[in-house]
């Protein structure tokens, strides 16, 4: 059986997923909590992990995850869905981010 990421991709080179869209797709998978995130120009936050599991649409700028087995940028339109208790840091794009993420226990 294949082991799968903790940080799981869904992006098709092709789709763009628009922000309605997304939203519907969150109350779908059970996230009923939304807020957007904003991050500063060039920064990063260390090693941490969060209590939650976490679905983001990157709305502007670009974030690189990194956890303990993967290493992923995303950019505008990209989504990524980090599991609860994940260990991992961040990097910011020059343009720092701003992403829409769906949060559940």
């Amino acid at each position: 059986m294949a082991t799968r990421s903790p940080l799981q991709s869904t992006l098709c080179p092709f789709f763009r997923m628009q922000q309605d869209a997304f939203l519907a797709l969150l109350a779908q998978d059970g996230f009923a909590q939304t807020v957007v995130v904003e991050r500063e120009s060039n920064g990063t936050l260390d090693w941490h992990a969060h209590p939650f599991e976490a679905k983001a649409l990157v709305l502007e700028g670009a974030l690189t995850i990194e956890t303990d087995s993967d290493s992923r940028t995303y950019a505008v339109g990209d989504i990524f869905h980090l599991a609860k208790d994940v260990r991992h840091r961040e990097w910011f794009s020059a343009a720092g981010v701003r992403y829409l993420v769906g949060r559940k226990p």
